[in-house]
């Protein structure tokens, strides 16, 4: 006897390929709720800086696990993982489907292959100590303690690189050692949204940004959380903060904000390749391509 298994959706993508727009026209086609999964949305009154969904998309379209928290309390893979899973079960209980949508690929997929990693919460004072030594030194640090991890994490990925250094001071154990795999049993289609002139989009829409105001926005977090806020080393607003005290002029805060989102969006790329092997859509057409899949896939 077959077991059923709830269908789920699920649209990747890197930064600034749309995902957002297209799964809005989805979800309406579908008369389905949007589960972001992004590790920046998840938090409070950083909206210009995550391109958060609008509040009139929002009110198009129901988004869950989004301003789920308050950008001084971070959460980590695992926490997210427990809220994002909960609310996709209550999805599926009330049998609607659900429609995972993020460009965090460690996010999504601690969702869709059920990855669960160590508990360890964010240890502020151990970052301080991290962010002063630098990413190099960083490095050197990681490849002595867990040269595993340095295999699998991009020598310029700062965040995973002071993450994984964090869960071996803390536990005494390499990350690489302590990760596992524990998939849902769901039936997943794993659709991707790639685009020909990303780089475009994303220069676009970084002078977007700040036309619309996120050198306000960081204003108003380091107003409210102070300057050492470690969601502020966020692409976008580590340099907006370095706007505001003058070591950028706001010319070079677009340029490198783009540069380093570019970077940011190659290395999603390379792992939606390397660890999820989405079936990608044509983009000539994306929503009928999409509709398409998805009606074939539920059959």
């Amino acid at each position: 006897m077959s077991t059923y298994q709830p269908h789920v959706i699920v649209l990747i993508g890197p930064t600034a390929s749309g995902k957002t727009e297209l799964a809005i026209e989805i979800a309406e086609y579908f008369k389905t709720r949007i589960h972001n999964i992004d590790s920046r949305q998840i938090y409070k009154s950083m909206d210009i800086g995550t391109a958060k969904p609008s509040e009139n998309q929002q009110n198009q379209i129901k988004h869950f696990l989004i301003d789920i928290k308050e950008p001084s309390n971070p959460i980590n893979v695992r926490q997210f993982q427990e809220i994002a899973q909960k609310s996709i079960k209550s999805e599926i209980k009330k049998n609607n489907l659900p429609f995972l949508v993020g460009g965090s690929g460690l996010y999504m997929n601690s969702i869709t292959k059920g990855f669960f990693v160590p508990d360890v919460p964010p240890q502020n004072h151990l970052r301080r100590q991290f962010e002063k030594l630098g990413q190099k030194e960083c490095w050197e640090l990681l490849k002595n303690c867990d040269p595993i991890s340095t295999k699998k994490i991009n020598f310029a990925d700062h965040i995973r690189t002071i993450r994984a250094l964090e869960v071996f001071y803390v536990t005494g154990k390499p990350l690489s050692s302590q990760k596992g795999q524990k998939p849902p049993n769901w039936k997943i289609l794993e659709l991707g949204l790639d685009r020909d002139n990303l780089k475009e989009r994303i220069l676009q829409r970084t002078k977007a940004m700040f036309l619309s105001g996120i050198i306000e926005e960081t204003k108003d977090l380091i107003s409210q959380y102070g300057p050492d806020l470690s969601t502020l080393a966020t692409i976008g607003y580590r340099e907006s903060r370095d706007f505001l005290n003058n070591q950028l002029t706001i010319d070079e805060a677009i340029e490198q904000t783009t540069t380093k989102t570019i970077q940011f969006a190659k290395r999603q790329k390379t792992w939606f390749r390397n660890k999820n092997n989405p079936i990608w859509l044509n983009n000539k057409n994306l929503l009928k391509d999409a509709i398409i899949k998805i009606e074939s896939f539920l059959g």
